[in-house]
Parts: structure tokens; sequence; C-alpha cells
């Protein structure tokens, strides 16, 4: 299993579980640095490496009116300031390839979003810049198909590279999560990640948006941890049910530490 470096950060490798955590979507900057120095003030507690999360901008939305995020520009000066403040990496989703260049200029990640996966000017584009690439498998990609998607980004020359499972369409307005996707991909050699918030969505599920099941997290978080994933993804907020994006799946901040507590102590039995 390969390390990937992140940052100040080397995580994989058959070490410990790693986080990559915040808001879906950057709302009142203040509000969205809280949150962030909250979740790093539990993991430097728990001894988890952390990655601060928050988008950009939410480009794939269900309806044109739901709320996306400052922009790009904004953004980056955003994300650029919170990881200055809490001295960690970040990551953002990048959607075009316009985006790559400014985006490689502060984030530690480049996040493919699961729609994306198979853009192959994007995927290699993110690759060249020889930032960490984290790719979100698709949720029509069966889990042995992303094997192309990081041949493609080891053609750009780079193995700072990491999968994320969110789980699988399965009929309308419904994801499940096979448990097999795990050890198929890790078999590729790099860090495999569970995206424990979104895999729990009802896409579209609220008609102009979707809803989703957080109570569900902390079960598929632990079934992850013990099918031996390298990292966790989870979108929290302080209050979600006032988010203005994906609130329903989003976990509670203050639920967010007993939820850690019991990954890692599985994770120690996982990994010895």
């Amino acid at each position: 299993m390969k390390e990937v470096k992140i940052g100040n950060l080397t995580v994989g490798g058959g070490k410990g579980l790693f986080l990559l955590a915040g808001p879906c979507v950057i709302e009142d900057p203040e509000r969205t640095l809280m949150i962030g120095r909250r979740i790093k003030e539990i993991c430097d507690r728990l001894g988890i490496p952390y990655i601060f999360k928050a988008s950009f901008d939410k480009a794939n939305r269900s309806s044109y009116s739901s709320f996306r995020g400052p922009g790009l520009e904004e953004g980056l000066k955003i994300l650029a300031h919170i990881k200055k403040e809490l001295q960690v990496p970040v990551v953002s989703d990048i959607h075009s390839v316009e985006q790559i260049e400014p985006a490689a200029d502060v984030l530690d990640v480049l996040q493919i979003p699961a729609f994306l996966c198979r853009q192959t000017d994007l995927v290699y584009g993110a690759a060249k810049t020889g930032k960490c690439v984290n790719v979100k498998k698709g949720q029509f990609m069966a889990p042995k198909d992303m094997i192309n998607v990081l041949k493609k980004m080891e053609e750009a020359g780079n193995e700072n590279l990491m999968l994320t499972e969110r789980g699988a369409s399965f009929g309308y307005n419904n994801l499940v999560v096979d448990m097999r996707s795990f050890p198929i991909m890790r078999d590729f050699g790099y860090p495999v990640i569970f995206d424990a918030t979104h895999s729990v969505q009802l896409p579209g599920g609220a008609g102009t948006k979707s809803s989703g099941q957080r109570e569900f997290v902390p079960f598929l978080s632990r079934a992850a941890v013990g099918a031996g994933v390298d990292g966790l993804f989870m979108e929290v907020h302080d209050n979600p049910e006032e988010a203005l994006s994906d609130g329903p799946n989003m976990v509670r901040l203050d639920d967010l530490e007993a939820i850690l507590r019991d990954l890692k102590a599985i994770d120690t039995i996982v990994k010895g």
C-alpha cells in the first residue's frame, strides 16, 4: 500500500485512519472556520490526521436555485485563510479543467467529484499538477473499473493518488455501499477512503434537493473501517437542519467525537 503526501501529512501505507471533514459547502466564512477548528481539536485529541474539507462551488445541484457557494475565486481565498489559521491541509472539488491551476495553488488535495470520475481531461490535468488527487468512484462505476482512472493519472506521472467509495445507485433516490468495494480498490495499491455522509444521501429524494439518512453514518462507517479502509470523508455541520447544502446527511458536530472514537478502536483492531 502506497503512502500519500498531503501537505505536511503522510497517510496510507497501512497506517491508522485519517479524516477529510468539514461542511458540505462554504457558507459563512467564520462559521466554516469554526467548524474546522472544532474538528481539528477533536482529531488532535484522538490522534487522527486531519484534512479540512469544504466546497467552493457545488456545481452538481438538483435545482438551478440551490445554493452553490462563494465560487472559485472567493472560495479559494477562504480556504487559504482556513489552511493558514488551522495549519492543516485542505481539499475541495474541482469541476472543470479551467479550475485546476488556480485550485492547485491553494489546495493540498484536488478532489474529482463522482459524476466526473471518467472525465479524462479533468482527471489527467489534476494529476499533472503533482498534487494529491482524490477521485470519488461514480455511483455508476464498478470498483474494479476504477483501475482505469488510476492508470490515467499514472500516465500523468503522479502516484500521489486516492480513491473514495460513496455508494452505488440502487433504483431511484437511493444508494447502497458494497463492502467488497474496499478490498477490491485497495488491491490497486492506493489508499481508499469511505465517504460516510454522501453514502447515506438520497439523491434528489426531496424533489428539488437531495435528502439523506444521517442516522446510518455510524453503522456504515464501522463496517467500512472493519473492512480496512485507510481514511474517512465526512461532511460535518454544527446545525445540519439549517445547512445550505446536504443537511440531511451531514454529521452533527456534537456527535463527531463519539463516532470517531469507535472508529479508531475498530481500526486499531483491524490494522493490529
